[in-house]
């Protein structure tokens, strides 16, 4: 979270499309594989992982809200950022249970395949239906469950819709998505036409955990004028070889801010592996730091473009 994010909501007030019909329900919308009926708003919400209550929060949906999962155990929260979570409770550090969200008179649940959940595991829209709880699935994650192509900024928007419609705020979700579409427009009217070879780090020693072309990366290095040279692997976040790394020679690496290795120290891991020293972005030293934040789906994807298309192409 940053002071982009309350420009972004700044820009609400701004010039606008025109206005969407109110919401009408019972209210189908699609969710993956899965079509997902919805005979009103919801009104005991949660939403997991900092990026997705990033996206409740800009559609103004605190107060239908009764709590969000997953950000204090991984992530630190900026100062901004708690000011806007301030009254909400974190139902769970890292993961919540079936009988947290119980606990709390879920209605909905708003997260993701590796964000919140996992196939077969004890917390999937499968296991909560039946207890009157809801599921909408972050888009880039339905990868995880069906065949889709490759990650694009789409995604992000077909979220915000969706949580527009689901929740009668169509209006405000339309107006931030054009807002977000105009800055990646303006961005990418400068780009150059060369797309350097970008590697994108998240961890790891022994392997690298990265994003093959099913993951967010893919469309935030491509909207920022870069090629992802993992952009052949039909995988979202994956882990990779080293030697896949060094056999694609990679001129500018991404580093993902987070978690208790800082990305100065995954930095220097990465300077110092003796497998990567001819790799042109280690021998030139060609490094960008982006948050979690900004890595995942959400509104700050627009900040990662940008952040992104200058590191690129710095002269």
């Amino acid at each position: 979270m940053t002071s982009r994010f309350l420009l972004l909501l700044a820009l609400l007030l701004g010039s606008a499309p025109a206005l969407a019909d109110a919401t009408h329900y019972p209210l189908t919308i699609q969710s993956c594989d899965r079509q997902v009926v919805f005979d009103q708003a919801p009104r005991h919400a949660v939403s997991h992982d900092i990026n997705m209550t990033q996206m409740m929060l800009a559609l103004g949906l605190k107060p239908r809200m009764v709590g969000y999962s997953g950000i204090s155990g991984w992530k630190s929260v900026t100062p901004e950022m708690a000011k806007i979570l301030d009254g909400l409770p974190e139902l769970a550090a890292k993961y919540p249970s079936v009988e947290t969200l119980l606990n709390a008179d879920v209605d909905f649940f708003f997260a993701g395949w590796d964000y919140g959940m996992r196939v077969g595991g004890d917390l999937t829209p499968q296991t909560l239906q039946p207890l009157g709880i809801n599921v909408y699935e972050l888009t880039e994650s339905c990868a995880f469950v069906m065949k889709r192509p490759a990650a694009s900024l789409d995604d992000t928007y077909n979220d915000l819709r969706n949580l527009g419609r689901i929740f009668d705020v169509q209006d405000r979700a339309n107006q931030l998505i054009a807002s977000m579409q105009a800055q990646v427009a303006d961005i990418r009217q400068h780009l150059p036409t060369r797309q350097p070879r970008v590697f994108l780090y998240d961890s790891g020693e022994d392997r690298a955990m990265t994003s093959g072309r099913l993951g967010m990366p893919q469309a935030l290095i491509e909207a920022a004028g870069g090629r992802n040279i993992l952009d052949d692997l039909e995988t979202s976040w994956t882990r990779v070889n080293w030697e896949n790394v060094v056999e694609r020679n990679p001129e500018v690496i991404v580093i993902v801010d987070y978690g208790e290795v800082s990305a100065q120290q995954k930095e220097q891991f990465l300077l110092n592996h003796p497998a990567l020293q001819s790799v042109d972005a280690i021998k030139q030293r060609r490094f960008i730091v982006i948050p979690y934040v900004q890595a995942t789906p959400g509104i700050d994807n627009v900040l990662a473009v940008r952040t992104l298309a200058q590191g690129f192409h710095a002269q």
